[in-house]
């Protein structure tokens, strides 16, 4: 249940990255809620790529979809 929603989440925010010229990928989600993303495109080697994954991706599925605790890059 809760992979669902965290792809649904990623969906919703997956348009700003791709305006961007970058994308990401669901890996997976464990049972203490640490979801594993990868960065793509020019996302993938941004400087600012942690901050975008910490502050922009892991901040809104921490509001969206409860039991998420934290975002890693894969």
């Amino acid at each position: 249940m809760m992979e669902e929603a965290v792809k649904k989440a990623l969906e919703d925010i997956r348009p700003q990255l791709q305006a961007d010229g970058g994308d990401i990928e669901f890996i997976s989600v464990s049972d203490d809620g640490k979801v594993l993303v990868t960065l793509t495109g020019a996302c993938g080697s941004c400087p600012m790529a942690t901050m975008t994954l910490k502050m922009g991706v892991e901040a809104h599925l921490k509001k969206t979809v409860p039991g998420v605790t934290e975002v890693l890059q894969a």
